[in-house]
């Protein structure tokens, strides 16, 4: 009898979704190049639950994880602009190739902390890079909104605890083969070593680099305490943003209320990989401090240091990047104000 019940719903269920994929009149391809692990994908399963509830099945959200549709950065924007993909995430590294001012949000320590984070990222700053994108793209690429993939960055090393950036000097600090990130390693006085992140294990294990500014979720899920990563400072100097990015010709093609839902969908989604890596990195740490690991938290005056080293950046930033001046200037004006705000709320609350 219960065999027979199972049966019958398992059929149902099937019919169920059977039925919705019919009536679904729309079907938006998504791309992550990551895992089931990942924020990115937590961010395209609340997407993709939203959307086809809100829509009641008229558009459905077809997920592609990892590389089958694209590789690349390069190659899957290519794949937004022509219309075989409809929606990508990228990191600021992953895009900066067409859109190389967005790499404003891996200038490290001008974020104080996830709620101004949060809030400078849900304001007029992710749309004012909208503005920018469209145009650079000849309409073709719509960034929809900026999430977060793993936290923050913070130095990790095979060799001695970090308090300093005296303590960097001669380090090999990995990067990713970008510009940006091998001057902030320079500037802290570590010695820049361009390494893809597939080969970092190995890298690490083999002494080709000492160090890596990473994420903890990220740390811990390739196992690079295995690797010989010990030592762990939490400076937290950037945001790991992640860019979602959307065919504008696809967005464009849907009516209004198809737009408003596909809009609500990425807000759902950025609120949940804003909350997923804060729930990760808690077993990942303790994970970390069982493999031995030492974790340490610079002191307000030991963090002012690293500020210092790394303050002719932002000249180079805005002297070199395309687009670097403006987008700096309004991204240090929606950090200072979202500050004031987090301030003021927080102020009303310990009243």
């Amino acid at each position: 009898m219960l065999k027979s019940l199972m049966t019958t719903l398992l059929v149902a269920s099937a019919l169920s979704v059977a039925s919705i994929a019919q009536a679904a009149d729309i079907t938006l391809r998504a791309t992550a190049n990551s895992n089931e692990n990942d924020e990115d994908y937590d961010g395209l399963v609340v997407f993709k639950n939203y959307v086809e509830n809100a829509s009641n099945g008229a558009i459905a959200v077809e997920l592609f994880i990892g590389t089958q549709l694209c590789a690349t950065g390069e190659e899957c924007l290519q794949g937004v602009a022509d219309g075989s993909i409809d929606i990508y995430i990228s990191t600021s590294g992953g895009a900066a190739g067409l859109f190389p001012y967005i790499q404003v949000l891996d200038l490290p320590y001008l974020m104080s902390d996830d709620r101004v984070a949060e809030t400078v990222l849900t304001g007029n700053f992710t749309r004012q890079l909208r503005e920018r994108a469209l145009a650079d793209s000849d309409n073709k690429i719509r960034l929809m909104t900026i999430g977060n993939t793993g936290g923050w960055r913070n130095y990790a090393n095979t060799q001695r605890t970090v308090k300093s950036p005296d303590d960097l000097k001669g380090l090999k600090m990995r990067t990713v083969p970008a510009d940006l990130p091998q001057q902030v390693a320079t500037a802290v006085g570590a010695a820049p070593t361009p390494i893809p992140w597939p080969e970092l294990f190995t890298s690490l294990q083999t002494g080709v680099v000492e160090g890596t500014a990473n994420g903890i979720t990220d740390i811990m899920s390739m196992k690079f305490p295995d690797a010989g990563l010990k030592y762990l400072t939490l400076d937290g100097h950037s945001y790991m943003g992640a860019f979602w990015w959307m065919s504008n010709d696809r967005f464009q093609s849907l009516s209004p209320e198809q737009k408003q839902i596909v809009v609500d969908g990425f807000a759902a989604l950025q609120q949940a990989t804003f909350a997923s890596p804060k729930r990760k990195e808690i077993a990942a740490y303790q994970d970390f401090l069982k493999a031995g690991g030492e974790i340490y938290v610079p002191t307000a005056e030991e963090k002012a240091a690293f500020q210092a080293a790394v303050a002719p950046v932002f000249d180079w930033f805005k002297t070199n990047v395309t687009g670097g001046a403006e987008v700096f200037d309004q991204f240090q004006a929606a950090v200072a104000e979202a500050q004031a705000k987090v301030d003021a709320e927080r102020a009303a609350d310990l009243n």
